[in-house]
């Protein structure tokens, strides 16, 4: 008995092979060039005004009134605004105020998101779906500025620097974020610990809180950047000018046209810019996050994606 080869079916000379889609596609010489001509002007349209503002901030009052008011060109730098802003004054209390509302402000949220996160990770916990709906739903709704503002007061944070901590401290996004990070962690690991003796706050500080160190430095860096950009709690709550942060001090100055106290007469003897004085604020208000954000840039992808596939 002779054995049957399969010989290999001919495709017809007019048979061609169906197109791949356009992502496994290799990208064109044409493609790769419009990508990079984007992400240039892109780059550009963030990076100039930036420039504008740092080299107005370092530029003399006579080269700010040879431009007519924003300075493109550096022209005579100059550090003059910078060393008058942190000579003391109200911005210099103001950058204090800010970063200590920030440092407190975001251990706060931290540990509070992290606990409650914890917490909800395991489904069968205490009240975890009353809990968990109760927090789903003031995403959805809230009860509005008015009701918000008369339980601050009602509870006496009025004019004092709680109430730029307590009434935002923590955000349900966030902690669902947190939540999907702990979940993905191995429930074998736990079981293990567990097993050894380990407790739950052991547990957390030993075993899941180094394994999302990816997932904490994004929502840290959240929290952190929340607290230093508000000004709407400061300018609803507070009525002191001395306790007010850093970002409503620029406020003043952008809006209102006002120079800082201790700076006036040094406008008026032609010493400095108003102009540099606003553009200095500027940049000490952007550079904090500035500086952080590339530390952390690398934990995006790892810390927000999975957590939020995961959850």
């Amino acid at each position: 008995m002779t054995a049957v080869i399969d010989k290999p079916v001919s495709k017809p000379r007019w048979w061609t092979a169906p197109p791949r889609p356009a992502w496994e596609e290799p990208p064109s010489k044409a493609g790769l060039a419009g990508k990079g001509l984007a992400l240039t002007f892109a780059c550009l349209a963030v990076l100039f005004p930036l420039w504008i503002v740092v080299v107005t901030s370092l530029s003399s009052r006579k080269t700010i009134d040879e431009a007519g008011g924003l300075v493109m060109v550096p022209k005579g730098i100059t550090f003059i605004a910078y060393k008058e802003l942190l000579s003391g004054g109200q911005v210099t209390r103001a950058a204090i105020i800010s970063i200590l509302v920030t440092l407190v402000g975001t251990l706060f949220s931290m540990a509070v998101s992290v606990l409650c996160a914890y917490g909800l990770s395991h489904s069968g916990s205490l009240g975890h779906r009353w809990i968990l709906m109760t927090l789903l739903a003031t995403m959805f709704f809230s009860a509005g500025l008015i009701p918000t503002y008369l339980l601050v007061q009602s509870l006496g944070l009025t004019d004092s620097y709680l109430a730029l901590i307590l009434p935002s401290a923590i955000s349900v996004f966030n902690i669902l974020v947190l939540r999907g990070f702990f979940m993905g962690i191995s429930q074998e690991l736990i079981d293990s610990a567990r097993i050894d003796g380990a407790g739950d706050f052991r547990i957390l500080w030993r075993i899941v809180m180094p394994l999302s160190r990816a997932v904490l430095a994004v929502i840290t860096l959240f929290y952190a950047v929340g607290y230093w950009s508000a000004w709407f709690n400061a300018s609803l709550y507070l009525n002191d000018q001395d306790m007010m942060p850093l970002q409503n001090v620029m406020i003043q100055l952008v809006q209102r046209q006002e120079a800082p106290v201790g700076l006036s007469q040094a406008i008026r003897t032609g010493q400095l810019s108003g102009l540099a004085i606003q553009m200095a604020v500027m940049v000490m208000a952007l550079l904090p996050v500035a500086v952080l954000s590339p530390f952390v840039q690398k934990h995006f992808k790892k810390g927000m994606l999975t957590g939020a596939v995961k959850g």
